[in-house]
């Protein structure tokens, strides 16, 4: 396995470990708290995704030799910020949690039931997911609204790097925002020593309660999101990459190690996309059978990144909170984007994903139960409704 190694493959594993973590760690951090946790709850779920993700994507990357690259879900987090408090408080969410890792596990075990899945028209899944979004995406905006001097410098650098390298805008927000936090906010006068406190962030752990809104309300809709927004999109990368990895086993994988962490408030890793795309280019290494170590590398990557996830989450609170939501909505406008167009393209289910974005982004909730349940619910619904009159006026016609 270590004459496969090479300087390219570490390079671009580092590479894919900041970016990963780097662009959308503040929307883990805002979903966690968005569903109760303390700073203290929040900064170890953050720390247990990115130990879980590397430690999950080492072991799928030697097992099958492919660059295989595990994630927290990012849609997941936006979920979490989109549900809002849990009933229960955050013990609830991590039942719920541990409910979505189980049906994860149940997806790549179980074909029927993951064929049941599939048959879920990706439009309504792609318009629960930009529902979620719309909202979260308004941030940079309003952060602007709020104080142009702070808001601006961090939406000005997404938008000028993205021009050049969309992989590393994001990064560059955060980059920025850091940089405006240091000189432009006034910083308590004890700021370093709570950063310094913070490193290695506590383990706490969290006991986890059930209810049946928490069920329908949570934990239904983000296995939802991140089998069709990640486990999904993570599988199709690698196959338009001639990498042929056994689906069932993959998704199992990732709901084992997203079973493993829920108890400390991880809301569970998925398959990656984008990483998984950077890993599997020719940019990882000239030869597609020596990838692999690239995303062995990220891993590795991630495990240390969580040893600071304290301190993100130290540093974050130090600052107004739309700002950080700035940085994390546009994290995000990238992947509304694309569910937007997966939701509205098609002709035959536009209608019915129309139904479910709108519920979705409304932010209501019947019985306890979010949205984004409801909008996928309607959704469905409408959508084969609409099939089964098409189908019957189609026998009539033949007729």
């Amino acid at each position: 396995m270590f004459k496969d190694f090479s300087a390219q493959a570490l390079f671009m594993g580092i590479l894919v470990a900041f970016v990963g973590f780097a662009s959308s760690f503040a929307v883990v951090l805002q979903g966690l708290r968005a569903v109760g946790a303390t700073d203290a709850e929040a900064a170890t779920g953050l720390m247990m995704l990115s130990i879980s993700m590397g430690l999950g994507g080492i072991y799928l990357a030697r097992k099958y030799r492919m660059p295989i690259s595990v994630a927290w879900s990012t849609p997941g987090a936006a979920l979490l910020i989109n549900s809002g408090p849990i009933e229960g408080g955050f013990g609830v969410a991590i039942g719920a949690f541990i409910i979505s890792s189980i049906l994860v596990i149940l997806a790549g075990q179980i074909k029927p039931f993951g064929t049941l899945i599939n048959k879920i028209p990706s439009a309504i899944a792609n318009a629960m997911l930009a529902g979620i979004l719309v909202i979260l995406c308004f941030a940079p905006f309003k952060a602007i609204a709020f104080n142009p001097a702070l808001g601006l410098p961090i939406v000005l650098a997404w938008l000028i790097v993205g021009r050049f390298n969309k992989v590393l805008a994001v990064p560059a927000a955060l980059i920025a925002f850091v940089i405006v936090v240091v000189l432009a906010i006034e910083l308590p006068t004890d700021s370093a020593a709570q950063l310094a406190a913070a490193f290695p962030p506590k383990l706490d752990l969290v006991m986890p309660g059930f209810s049946l809104p928490a069920l329908f309300g949570l934990a239904l809709p983000l296995f939802f999101v991140n089998m069709a927004s990640q486990n999904i999109p993570g599988l199709t990368v690698l196959r338009v990459h001639n990498y042929e990895a056994p689906a069932g086993s993959l998704f199992s994988t990732t709901g084992v190690f997203s079973l493993l962490a829920a108890p400390f408030g991880a809301h569970g890793v998925t398959l990656a996309a984008i990483t998984a795309a950077m890993c599997a280019s020719e940019d990882a290494h000239p030869d597609p059978q020596k990838r692999y170590w690239a995303a062995i590398i990220a891993g590795i990557a991630y495990l240390f990144f969580g040893l600071a996830a304290g301190v993100a989450a130290t540093f974050i609170t130090l600052a107004p909170g739309i700002l950080i939501e700035a940085v994390a909505g546009l994290a995000l406008i990238g992947a509304f984007a694309g569910s937007a167009k997966g939701a509205f393209e098609g002709e035959n289910h536009r209608e019915a994903a129309a139904v479910t974005f709108l519920i979705s982004a409304s932010g209501v909730s019947f019985f306890g139960i979010a949205g984004a349940f409801w909008g996928l619910l309607a959704g469905i619904f409408i959508a084969y409704a609409n099939n089964l009159v098409r189908r019957n006026k189609e026998n009539l016609d033949n007729k």
